[in-house]
């Protein structure tokens, strides 16, 4: 069974930087595709950053790009979110969620079946 845990999250102010962890159990991240979402107050989850399972590109939001970056640490089976340059509309309940590579998979970006429980990020002004 694949299980996500997210962490990190806590009160940042606006221009600061965090990083939140997301670790895997009952997989390897070597075989999986991990993305990050966020869920803002009065909006709907929405994609940030989702490795593609079937190629090399990762699709970005644009309200994150050039702020926000995904990077993994195989052996403690981890992928993390650097989130710099903070701002108040950051502020959000993030996910990180996976799904199985596969090359002759051609769904949309950001369409993942498994789902971790998310964690809290709030940018102050």
């Amino acid at each position: 069974e694949v299980q996500l845990q997210a962490s990190g999250g806590g009160l940042v102010q606006a221009g600061g930087s965090l990083r939140l962890s997301c670790t895997g159990f009952g997989f390897s991240i070597d075989d999986y595709a991990i993305g990050w979402f966020r869920r803002a107050p009065g909006k709907e989850r929405e994609g940030l950053l989702c490795p593609s399972i079937s190629s090399y590109s990762t699709y970005s939001a644009d309200s994150v790009k050039g702020r926000f970056t995904i990077s993994s640490d195989n052996a403690k089976n981890t992928v993390y979110l650097q989130m710099n340059n903070l701002k108040p509309e950051d502020t959000g309940v993030y996910f990180c969620a996976a799904e199985r590579l596969d090359p002759f998979d051609s769904r949309p970006p950001c369409d993942y079946d498994s789902w971790g429980q998310g964690t809290q990020v709030t940018v102050s002004s």
